[in-house]
Protein backbone atom coordinates (compact mmCIF):
# COMPACT_ATOMS: atom_id res chain seq x y z
CA UNK A 1 0.00 0.00 0.00
CA UNK A 2 1.27 3.55 -0.70
CA UNK A 3 2.54 5.62 2.19
CA UNK A 4 2.10 9.33 2.61
CA UNK A 5 4.04 11.96 4.50
CA UNK A 6 1.34 13.75 6.43
CA UNK A 7 1.01 16.64 8.87
CA UNK A 8 -1.78 16.24 11.43
CA UNK A 9 -3.17 19.32 13.16
CA UNK A 10 -5.21 19.23 16.34
CA UNK A 11 -6.63 22.11 18.35
CA UNK A 12 -8.05 20.74 21.56
CA UNK A 13 -11.11 21.69 23.55
CA UNK A 14 -8.79 23.17 26.19
CA UNK A 15 -8.08 26.11 23.81
CA UNK A 16 -4.34 25.76 24.40
CA UNK A 17 -3.16 26.08 20.82
CA UNK A 18 -2.15 23.98 17.84
CA UNK A 19 -0.50 20.56 18.01
CA UNK A 20 1.26 19.65 14.76
CA UNK A 21 2.65 16.18 14.10
CA UNK A 22 4.49 14.73 11.11
CA UNK A 23 3.94 11.08 10.16
CA UNK A 24 4.69 8.75 7.33
CA UNK A 25 1.84 6.24 7.21
CA UNK A 26 -0.31 4.09 4.97
CA UNK A 27 -3.30 4.63 7.26
CA UNK A 28 -3.05 1.03 8.43
CA UNK A 29 -0.10 -0.68 10.08
CA UNK A 30 2.80 1.49 8.92
CA UNK A 31 3.40 4.43 11.26
CA UNK A 32 6.67 6.35 11.33
CA UNK A 33 6.65 9.34 13.66
CA UNK A 34 8.96 12.06 12.35
CA UNK A 35 8.32 15.18 14.38
CA UNK A 36 6.01 17.21 16.57
CA UNK A 37 5.61 20.70 17.92
CA UNK A 38 3.00 22.59 19.87
CA UNK A 39 2.28 26.22 19.03
CA UNK A 40 0.23 28.09 21.65
CA UNK A 41 -2.48 30.51 20.63
CA UNK A 42 -1.71 34.11 21.36
CA UNK A 43 -3.97 35.55 24.02
CA UNK A 44 -6.00 37.63 21.57
CA UNK A 45 -6.83 34.70 19.32
CA UNK A 46 -7.65 32.52 22.32
CA UNK A 47 -10.11 35.13 23.57
CA UNK A 48 -11.71 35.48 20.12
CA UNK A 49 -12.11 31.71 19.83
CA UNK A 50 -13.64 31.59 23.30
CA UNK A 51 -16.20 34.19 22.20
CA UNK A 52 -17.33 31.75 19.47
CA UNK A 53 -17.96 28.78 21.77
CA UNK A 54 -21.45 27.28 21.48
CA UNK A 55 -22.16 29.14 18.26
CA UNK A 56 -25.60 27.90 17.13
CA UNK A 57 -26.10 25.96 13.93
CA UNK A 58 -26.69 28.26 10.98
CA UNK A 59 -24.53 31.05 12.40
CA UNK A 60 -21.07 29.86 11.43
CA UNK A 61 -20.71 32.97 9.29
CA UNK A 62 -20.59 35.01 12.49
CA UNK A 63 -17.19 33.43 13.15
CA UNK A 64 -15.78 33.99 9.65
CA UNK A 65 -13.08 36.45 10.70
CA UNK A 66 -11.98 34.24 13.60
CA UNK A 67 -12.00 31.19 11.34
CA UNK A 68 -9.70 32.89 8.86
CA UNK A 69 -7.33 34.02 11.63
CA UNK A 70 -7.34 30.51 13.07
CA UNK A 71 -6.57 28.99 9.66
CA UNK A 72 -3.69 31.42 9.15
CA UNK A 73 -2.31 30.40 12.56
CA UNK A 74 -2.41 26.75 11.45
CA UNK A 75 -0.58 27.62 8.24
CA UNK A 76 2.14 29.28 10.31
CA UNK A 77 2.40 26.19 12.53
CA UNK A 78 2.79 24.01 9.41
CA UNK A 79 5.56 26.28 8.18
CA UNK A 80 7.44 25.94 11.46
CA UNK A 81 7.12 22.16 11.50
CA UNK A 82 8.17 21.82 7.86
CA UNK A 83 11.17 24.09 8.43
CA UNK A 84 12.33 21.77 11.20
CA UNK A 85 11.85 18.60 9.09
CA UNK A 86 12.92 19.21 5.50
CA UNK A 87 13.90 15.70 4.45
CA UNK A 88 11.09 15.21 1.88
CA UNK A 89 7.87 16.89 0.70
CA UNK A 90 4.58 16.67 2.61
CA UNK A 91 1.81 14.94 0.67
CA UNK A 92 -1.23 15.70 2.81
CA UNK A 93 -2.52 17.65 5.80
CA UNK A 94 -5.11 16.36 8.29
CA UNK A 95 -6.75 19.51 9.69
CA UNK A 96 -9.07 18.92 12.62
CA UNK A 97 -9.79 22.57 13.40
CA UNK A 98 -11.05 24.07 16.63
CA UNK A 99 -14.26 22.62 18.03
CA UNK A 100 -16.60 25.41 19.10
CA UNK A 101 -19.81 23.38 19.35
CA UNK A 102 -20.65 19.69 19.46
CA UNK A 103 -24.29 18.62 19.80
CA UNK A 104 -24.78 15.31 17.99
CA UNK A 105 -28.27 14.88 19.45
CA UNK A 106 -29.26 17.77 17.20
CA UNK A 107 -27.08 16.62 14.33
CA UNK A 108 -24.61 19.46 14.80
CA UNK A 109 -20.87 19.65 15.20
CA UNK A 110 -18.69 22.63 14.31
CA UNK A 111 -14.93 22.79 13.99
CA UNK A 112 -13.61 26.17 12.90
CA UNK A 113 -10.97 25.90 10.20
CA UNK A 114 -11.10 26.60 6.47
CA UNK A 115 -9.67 23.58 4.69
CA UNK A 116 -9.83 25.17 1.24
CA UNK A 117 -7.96 28.24 2.43
CA UNK A 118 -5.32 26.13 4.18
CA UNK A 119 -4.77 24.15 0.97
CA UNK A 120 -4.34 27.39 -0.95
CA UNK A 121 -1.95 28.85 1.62
CA UNK A 122 0.27 25.76 1.84
CA UNK A 123 -0.01 24.28 -1.66
CA UNK A 124 -0.74 20.90 -0.04
CA UNK A 125 -3.87 18.76 -0.17
CA UNK A 126 -5.95 19.12 2.99
CA UNK A 127 -8.50 16.81 4.57
CA UNK A 128 -10.75 18.45 7.18
CA UNK A 129 -14.29 18.19 8.56
CA UNK A 130 -13.74 14.69 9.92
CA UNK A 131 -16.82 14.55 12.16
CA UNK A 132 -19.77 15.77 10.09
CA UNK A 133 -20.29 12.61 8.04
CA UNK A 134 -20.61 10.51 11.18
CA UNK A 135 -22.97 12.98 12.89
CA UNK A 136 -25.16 13.28 9.78
CA UNK A 137 -25.59 9.48 9.81
CA UNK A 138 -26.71 9.54 13.45
CA UNK A 139 -23.35 8.92 15.12
CA UNK A 140 -21.80 10.88 17.96
CA UNK A 141 -18.96 12.20 15.81
CA UNK A 142 -16.53 11.44 18.63
CA UNK A 143 -14.20 10.06 19.70
CA UNK A 144 -12.34 9.51 16.44
CA UNK A 145 -8.81 8.74 17.67
CA UNK A 146 -9.66 5.08 18.55
CA UNK A 147 -8.78 3.90 15.04
CA UNK A 148 -5.26 5.20 15.69
CA UNK A 149 -5.15 3.79 19.22
CA UNK A 150 -5.98 0.38 17.75
CA UNK A 151 -2.97 0.63 15.46
CA UNK A 152 -0.70 1.66 18.36
CA UNK A 153 -1.85 -1.26 20.49
CA UNK A 154 -0.47 -3.96 18.20
CA UNK A 155 2.34 -4.96 20.58
CA UNK A 156 0.46 -4.44 23.87
CA UNK A 157 -1.13 -7.01 26.15
CA UNK A 158 -4.92 -6.94 25.97
CA UNK A 159 -7.43 -5.96 27.05
CA UNK A 160 -5.97 -2.49 27.46
CA UNK A 161 -7.40 0.98 27.57
CA UNK A 162 -6.13 4.23 26.07
CA UNK A 163 -7.35 7.28 27.96
CA UNK A 164 -7.08 10.79 26.57
CA UNK A 165 -7.63 13.58 29.08
CA UNK A 166 -7.91 16.78 27.08
CA UNK A 167 -10.64 19.37 27.55
CA UNK A 168 -13.02 16.40 27.56
CA UNK A 169 -11.84 12.90 28.54
CA UNK A 170 -12.40 9.84 26.36
CA UNK A 171 -11.31 6.23 26.36
CA UNK A 172 -10.55 3.52 23.83
CA UNK A 173 -10.90 -0.07 25.03
CA UNK A 174 -9.19 -2.72 22.92
CA UNK A 175 -10.23 -6.25 23.77
CA UNK A 176 -8.31 -9.49 23.56
CA UNK A 177 -9.73 -10.20 20.09
CA UNK A 178 -9.05 -6.66 18.89
CA UNK A 179 -12.58 -5.39 19.41
CA UNK A 180 -12.79 -1.63 20.03
CA UNK A 181 -15.14 0.28 22.30
CA UNK A 182 -14.74 4.03 22.71
CA UNK A 183 -16.65 6.94 24.21
CA UNK A 184 -16.30 10.18 26.12
CA UNK A 185 -16.12 9.61 29.86
CA UNK A 186 -16.97 13.10 31.08
CA UNK A 187 -15.05 16.23 31.92
CA UNK A 188 -11.31 16.37 31.30
CA UNK A 189 -9.26 19.49 31.92
CA UNK A 190 -11.61 22.17 30.59
CA UNK A 191 -13.57 22.81 33.79
CA UNK A 192 -10.40 22.82 35.89
CA UNK A 193 -8.66 25.16 33.45
CA UNK A 194 -11.61 27.55 33.33
CA UNK A 195 -11.79 27.56 37.14
CA UNK A 196 -8.11 28.30 37.53
CA UNK A 197 -8.26 31.08 34.95
CA UNK A 198 -11.23 32.72 36.66
CA UNK A 199 -9.86 32.38 40.19
CA UNK A 200 -6.11 32.81 39.76
CA UNK A 201 -5.43 34.02 36.23
CA UNK A 202 -3.43 30.84 35.58
CA UNK A 203 -4.27 28.72 32.55
CA UNK A 204 -4.27 25.39 34.41
CA UNK A 205 -3.58 23.72 37.75
CA UNK A 206 0.10 22.85 37.39
CA UNK A 207 0.63 19.20 38.42
CA UNK A 208 -2.67 19.34 40.33
CA UNK A 209 -0.99 21.37 43.09
CA UNK A 210 -4.00 23.57 43.84
CA UNK A 211 -6.32 20.57 43.95
CA UNK A 212 -3.92 18.81 46.30
CA UNK A 213 -4.33 21.60 48.88
CA UNK A 214 -8.13 21.51 48.79
CA UNK A 215 -10.92 19.10 49.67
CA UNK A 216 -13.49 17.79 47.23
CA UNK A 217 -17.03 18.75 48.18
CA UNK A 218 -18.98 15.49 48.18
CA UNK A 219 -22.40 17.16 48.02
CA UNK A 220 -21.38 19.14 44.95
CA UNK A 221 -19.84 16.03 43.39
CA UNK A 222 -23.06 14.11 43.93
CA UNK A 223 -24.99 16.80 42.06
CA UNK A 224 -22.48 16.78 39.23
CA UNK A 225 -22.51 13.00 38.91
CA UNK A 226 -26.32 13.05 38.67
CA UNK A 227 -26.00 14.63 35.21
CA UNK A 228 -27.96 12.68 32.59
CA UNK A 229 -24.77 11.98 30.64
CA UNK A 230 -23.63 9.41 33.18
CA UNK A 231 -26.88 7.46 33.00
CA UNK A 232 -26.68 7.15 29.20
CA UNK A 233 -25.07 4.02 27.76
CA UNK A 234 -22.03 4.36 25.52
CA UNK A 235 -21.06 5.22 22.87
CA UNK A 236 -21.63 8.86 23.80
CA UNK A 237 -19.88 12.19 23.43
CA UNK A 238 -19.78 15.64 24.99
CA UNK A 239 -19.15 19.30 24.35
CA UNK A 240 -16.60 20.98 26.66
CA UNK A 241 -19.37 23.12 28.17
CA UNK A 242 -21.98 20.43 28.82
CA UNK A 243 -21.23 20.37 32.55
CA UNK A 244 -20.99 24.12 33.12
CA UNK A 245 -22.99 24.90 36.25
CA UNK A 246 -23.18 27.18 39.27
CA UNK A 247 -23.07 24.36 41.82
CA UNK A 248 -19.36 24.76 42.57
CA UNK A 249 -19.08 28.51 42.17
CA UNK A 250 -19.12 29.29 45.90
CA UNK A 251 -16.27 26.93 46.76
CA UNK A 252 -12.84 28.20 47.66
CA UNK A 253 -10.22 28.18 44.92
CA UNK A 254 -8.57 25.09 46.39
CA UNK A 255 -11.77 23.18 47.12
CA UNK A 256 -13.14 24.04 43.69
CA UNK A 257 -10.01 22.69 42.02
CA UNK A 258 -10.16 19.54 44.16
CA UNK A 259 -13.85 19.04 43.38
CA UNK A 260 -13.46 19.49 39.63
CA UNK A 261 -10.42 17.22 39.60
CA UNK A 262 -12.36 14.55 41.48
CA UNK A 263 -15.19 14.97 38.97
CA UNK A 264 -12.85 14.14 36.09
CA UNK A 265 -11.59 11.06 37.93
CA UNK A 266 -15.04 9.83 38.91
CA UNK A 267 -16.31 10.17 35.36
CA UNK A 268 -13.51 7.87 34.23
CA UNK A 269 -14.13 5.37 37.03
CA UNK A 270 -17.82 5.35 36.15
CA UNK A 271 -16.95 4.75 32.50
CA UNK A 272 -14.76 1.77 33.45
CA UNK A 273 -17.89 0.01 34.71
CA UNK A 274 -19.16 -0.18 31.11
CA UNK A 275 -16.18 -2.16 29.82
CA UNK A 276 -16.66 -5.88 29.12
CA UNK A 277 -13.42 -6.87 30.88
CA UNK A 278 -11.07 -5.13 33.28
CA UNK A 279 -8.13 -3.70 31.31
CA UNK A 280 -4.68 -4.95 32.21
CA UNK A 281 -3.45 -1.36 32.09
CA UNK A 282 -4.53 2.18 31.28
CA UNK A 283 -2.36 4.34 29.03
CA UNK A 284 -2.93 8.05 29.44
CA UNK A 285 -2.36 10.88 26.96
CA UNK A 286 -3.38 14.53 26.90
CA UNK A 287 -2.66 17.22 29.44
CA UNK A 288 -4.35 15.29 32.24
CA UNK A 289 -1.44 12.85 32.39
CA UNK A 290 0.66 15.73 33.78
CA UNK A 291 -1.77 16.33 36.66
CA UNK A 292 -0.58 14.25 39.63
CA UNK A 293 -3.92 14.61 41.42
CA UNK A 294 -5.77 13.08 38.46
CA UNK A 295 -3.23 10.30 37.95
CA UNK A 296 -3.18 9.36 41.64
CA UNK A 297 -6.97 9.29 41.75
CA UNK A 298 -7.08 7.00 38.74
CA UNK A 299 -4.41 4.67 40.10
CA UNK A 300 -6.28 4.29 43.37
CA UNK A 301 -9.68 3.87 41.76
CA UNK A 302 -8.83 1.54 38.87
CA UNK A 303 -6.52 -0.81 40.75
CA UNK A 304 -4.28 -1.62 37.76
CA UNK A 305 -1.27 0.21 36.30
CA UNK A 306 -2.10 3.68 35.03
CA UNK A 307 0.80 5.00 32.98
CA UNK A 308 1.51 8.08 30.88
CA UNK A 309 1.78 7.06 27.25
CA UNK A 310 5.47 7.95 27.27
CA UNK A 311 6.01 4.72 29.20
CA UNK A 312 5.29 2.75 26.03
CA UNK A 313 7.38 5.00 23.78
CA UNK A 314 4.90 7.58 22.49
CA UNK A 315 4.51 11.34 22.99
CA UNK A 316 1.36 12.12 24.94
CA UNK A 317 1.16 15.64 23.54
CA UNK A 318 1.40 14.42 19.95
CA UNK A 319 -1.09 11.52 19.89
CA UNK A 320 -4.19 13.46 18.87
CA UNK A 321 -2.42 15.35 16.08
CA UNK A 322 -0.85 12.09 14.89
CA UNK A 323 -4.30 10.52 14.89
CA UNK A 324 -5.65 13.10 12.46
CA UNK A 325 -2.65 12.65 10.19
CA UNK A 326 -3.39 8.92 10.19
CA UNK A 327 -7.10 9.51 9.60
CA UNK A 328 -6.39 11.91 6.72
CA UNK A 329 -4.71 9.03 4.87
CA UNK A 330 -7.60 6.72 5.69
CA UNK A 331 -10.01 9.35 4.36
CA UNK A 332 -7.97 9.67 1.17
CA UNK A 333 -8.10 5.88 0.74
CA UNK A 334 -11.81 5.60 1.62
CA UNK A 335 -11.10 3.59 4.78
CA UNK A 336 -13.36 3.89 7.83
CA UNK A 337 -12.49 6.23 10.70
CA UNK A 338 -15.58 5.66 12.85
CA UNK A 339 -17.40 2.50 13.87
CA UNK A 340 -20.59 1.43 15.63
CA UNK A 341 -18.59 0.65 18.78
CA UNK A 342 -16.83 4.01 18.87
CA UNK A 343 -19.36 6.64 17.79
CA UNK A 344 -22.62 4.65 17.54
CA UNK A 345 -22.48 5.14 13.78
CA UNK A 346 -24.90 2.83 11.94
CA UNK A 347 -21.97 1.22 10.09
CA UNK A 348 -18.24 1.63 9.57
CA UNK A 349 -17.82 5.06 8.04
CA UNK A 350 -15.14 7.11 6.37
CA UNK A 351 -15.12 10.86 6.83
CA UNK A 352 -13.39 14.08 5.95
CA UNK A 353 -13.49 16.47 3.01
CA UNK A 354 -10.56 16.70 0.59
CA UNK A 355 -9.40 20.11 -0.65
CA UNK A 356 -7.00 20.30 -3.58
CA UNK A 357 -4.75 23.39 -3.69
CA UNK A 358 -5.64 24.07 -7.34
CA UNK A 359 -9.33 24.20 -6.45
CA UNK A 360 -9.07 26.16 -3.23
CA UNK A 361 -10.73 29.55 -3.02
CA UNK A 362 -9.65 32.14 -0.47
CA UNK A 363 -12.22 32.85 2.18
CA UNK A 364 -14.38 29.75 1.81
CA UNK A 365 -15.85 28.42 5.03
Amino acid sequence: MPSYRVIGLMSGTSLDGIDAALLTTDGESQIVREGFMSVPYDEGLRARIRSCLNLPAGRRGDAAAVERELTEAHAQAIGKLMAAHKSSPVDLIGFHGQTIAHDPARGYTCQLGDGALLAQMTGIRVVNDFRSNDVAAGGQGAPLAPVYHRALSAQLGKPCCFLNIGGVANLTYIGAAGEVIAFDTGAGNALIDDWMLAKTGKKFDSNGETAATGNADEAVLAQMMSHAFFAAPPPKSLDRNDFVSNVWQNLSTEDGAATLTAFTVRGILHAAEHLPQKPLRWIVSGGGRLNAAIMQGLQQGLGVPVNPIEDIGFDGDAIEAEAFAYMAVRSLRGLPISFPGTTAAPREMSGGVLHEPSRARAGTA
